[in-house]
């Protein structure tokens, strides 16, 4: 059976959102965020972040500092027993009409390329519609986080998750729980 893949947002889901961080310092992770990562690790799943950065397009802070805010992430994960196995960042506004920004498939699809595995047998997790838009984008299983701005999100019904979870540790026992399950019905869920 081919490598699974969990898709992550950054801001309100692995780390504390702060709007356009860009100090190293201001990366606080989130309570759960370092268990659900190991949990992923041990079920054998690849752990990629995808991040819209439109601080960079907007002119509030450039490349180097997102670096540094993704540096100081992965040493505080590490500590953790944590990891990531890649970082994929869309550094344009929204008005720039790019194809990476989410909910545009652009990062996904660029990292299942490079990781050679099927967007459509992923799952994504993430605190905001973008994130689950995103998902559903490239068909795969969506998981809503109630931190960052989750909680808000469901409260406006701004989103249809397939799944919504408490933060990153519930969310990998649901991704894990729910492709063991339906495996047999169809070889992707």
């Amino acid at each position: 059976m081919p490598r699974r893949f969990v898709l992550l947002d950054r801001d309100g889901t692995l780390i504390v959102e702060r709007n356009y961080l860009a100090a190293p310092e201001g990366v606080e992770l989130l309570p759960d965020a370092a268990a659900g990562l190991r949990r992923f690790a041990g079920s054998g799943w690849g752990r990629l972040l995808l991040t819209n950065q439109s601080g960079v397009g907007r002119g509030y802070f450039d490349m180097a500092a997102v670096e540094a805010v993704h540096r100081r992430m992965l040493e505080l994960l590490a500590r953790e027993g944590a990891s990531l196995d890649g970082v994929y960042v869309c550094p344009h506004a929204p008005e720039d009409g790019c194809d990476c920004r989410k909910p545009r498939p652009g990062l996904a699809l660029r990292a299942a390329a490079e990781w050679h595995f099927d967007p459509r047998a992923a799952v994504v997790i993430g605190d905001k519609a973008g994130d689950i838009d995103l998902g559903k984008a490239i068909g795969a299983k969506t998981i809503l986080v109630r931190t960052g701005y989750g909680e808000a999100e469901l409260s406006r019904g701004a989103v249809q998750p397939d799944w919504v979870a408490g933060g990153l540790e519930e969310a990998a026992e649901l991704a894990i729980a729910g492709t063991r399950s339906n495996v047999a019905a169809d070889e992707r869920w």
